[in-house]
Parts: C-alpha cells; structure tokens; sequence
C-alpha cells in the first residue's frame, strides 16, 4: 500500500450539523457530499461482493478478540468474499489481516479522527471519506453480511444503522452476525428488554445471530448470503468508455 497523503479532520461536517448556515454554504456542502460519494463509487466499484467487519479500533494483537477477527477475515476471504472494514488498525486491521495473508482481498473506508485512526498496512485498496454518514453508506453498500465484533460507539452504531436498514427492509435482509457472547451480554440483554416491552418484534430478534464460533459464522453467511442470494465468483469487465479499470 503506498503512503497515504496527510488529512485534516472535515470541518465542514460538523458546522453544518451543529448550526445555521447561509444557502450558499448548504449547497457548497452538498456538492462536496456529492463528490465524495461519486469518488468512493468510483474507488470501490470492481470490489466484488463484500463481507463487512465492524470492531474498536482499541484491540491489539494479544487480544483474544484481534485473533478472532483475523480467523473470520481468513474464512471469509476463503468463502470468496472481500473483506471490507473502516480500514483502521485493532479489530479493522485484524479482519483485513486476515483475509490478505489467506490470499483473499481487503479493502478499507479510512476516516480520520484526532487519535487512532490510520490505514492499516493489510489493504489492497482504501479511500479516504471526510464524512461519517457517506462511510457508513459505503460500508452498508457493498457488502452480502455484516459482522460486528466487540467494540466501542462506534462499533455500535454501525451496527444498529445496519439493522434499521434491515429491519425496515431499506436493504436486503443480509446477515447480521454478533460475536462473542459474553462482550455482548448485556447489549443481548438489551435487546430481549425492547423484544419483552414490545418495542421490537419477535421475527425482529431473528435478524440477529450472536455466536461464540467461527464455525457457526461461516455456515451461517454461507446459508443466509451465498445460498440465498446466489453468490457465484465472475470475471470483472471494466467498460473502457467511462475510464474504468479492473480492481489492483
């Protein structure tokens, strides 16, 4: 991966959400939106199906939970999937880890933030997103199922912005996989409370699957990804005329 170029924090996000702007300035922001995501389609468009890994960017590699990322990133990569994650280093950079060392592909969506945050050197391909909401939306786009390892605020609004997605049918009803049990206790615990006072619903508890195993993770994605939605492996055709080339 070549060096990336230094970025500064966007600005221009938290201005417009935290008060009034002139017209000018709201539609000036519009277009930065715009290009931003017309550059992340562009980047990202021969990534072939994806398998999107959240966690903290916190975990190092004598944590169980880097391990077990970098197990999932392996197998899923074995399953033919690029792996896909926020591109970071902890649980994003274990995910990717493992799937570039089994020979598999690994992409990342890189934000910067005041600490933590850098690409991690297990990325065939990465972009730079200044915006929150328009990473999240690269993340959810291209991926055939999610995986929310442990993690911090972060890791748990990409996976509830994942799940309303879904469970207001937004996006094809993906797999939605929560691992580690016992991290999750109490967010499960949570969730049975709204399932109880009927907040959520039943068939609504059935999006989610919590797991302690590799195995059961992978026969799942496999039964409610591959399976389902007829997931085959196929050449990439760039199309020359709108200056396309195939993914390095």
């Amino acid at each position: 991966m070549k060096n990336s170029p230094r970025y500064r924090l966007s600005k221009s996000e938290s201005l417009f959400v935290t008060e009034p702007l002139t017209r000018i300035k709201n539609l000036l922001f519009t277009f930065k939106v715009q290009y931003n995501f017309i550059k992340a389609f562009r980047r990202m468009h021969f990534i072939g199906p994806c398998v999107t890994v959240f966690g903290s960017a916190r975990f190092g590699p004598e944590t169980a939970h880097y391990q077990n990322a970098e197990k999932i990133g392996a197998e899923m990569a074995k399953l033919g999937f690029t792996v896909m994650t926020g591109g970071g280093p902890g649980i994003m950079e274990a995910a990717n880890k493992g799937a570039y060392e089994s020979g598999g592909y690994s992409v990342g969506c890189n934000i910067i933030l005041p600490i933590e945050q850098k690409p991690n050197p297990y990325l065939h391909k990465w972009i730079y997103i200044p915006y929150f909401f328009v990473r999240k939306v690269i993340l959810v786009k291209y991926s055939y199922a999610f995986i929310v390892m442990p993690g911090g605020i972060g890791t748990l609004d990409e996976l509830f912005e994942a799940l309303t997605l879904i469970q207001t049918k937004m996006i094809n009803g993906f797999p939605l996989v929560v691992f580690d049990t016992k991290y999750h206790k109490e967010l499960w615990h949570h969730i049975k409370i709204m399932e109880k006072n009927e907040s959520i619903s039943q068939e609504d508890m059935k999006l989610l699957f919590v797991t302690d195993s590799v195995e059961e993770l992978v026969e799942h994605i496999k039964k409610y990804s591959i399976k389902k939605f007829g997931l085959k492996k196929k050449a990439y055709k760039a199309k020359w005329w709108f200056g396309e080339t195939k993914r390095k």
